[in-house]
């Protein structure tokens, strides 16, 4: 019984804080009005943004579920876009949240551990990347 609670608290921890880490995301570094900015288009702000929150319903189902799609190869292109889109973005996103780590750290009053806050997002994606390459692989 304890173990089934302590797996029930871990899980909704975990779930909580990677939901809080999406919100934060999208909230603090204005991913969506940037994109609008950028791509000049604030008449599809709203496909913009259910486009997001259905990423995001359709990613946490696919990953509580076995998802196998056989798709054609033609129809892998366009997917591989917006994956390639995807990682992009973050990727710039992650520039971006690196450069205000140093002052939000020094609001908090954790500047002095700024190194173990980085190294934290270093372990975090590299956990990232060896669970999703060893389940991919199964």
């Amino acid at each position: 019984m304890i173990n089934a609670l302590l797996l029930i608290a871990i899980g909704f921890s975990g779930g909580l804080t990677t939901g809080c880490g999406f919100v934060a995301f999208l909230t603090v570094l204005g991913i969506i009005p940037r994109l609008v900015q950028m791509s000049k288009t604030p008449e599809y702000i709203r496909a913009y943004e259910w486009s997001v929150i259905a990423g995001g319903v359709a990613g946490t189902w696919m990953g509580l579920h076995y998802v196998h799609l056989s798709l054609p190869m033609l129809l892998l292109i366009p997917i591989g876009l917006a994956s390639g889109i995807f990682v992009g973005m973050m990727a710039a996103a992650l520039t971006e949240v690196l450069n205000v780590m140093p002052i939000l750290s020094k609001r908090v009053g954790f500047h002095h551990q700024i190194l173990i806050l980085l190294m934290a997002l270093v372990l975090e994606a590299f956990g990232s990347l060896f669970h999703w390459s060893y389940f991919s692989l199964k």
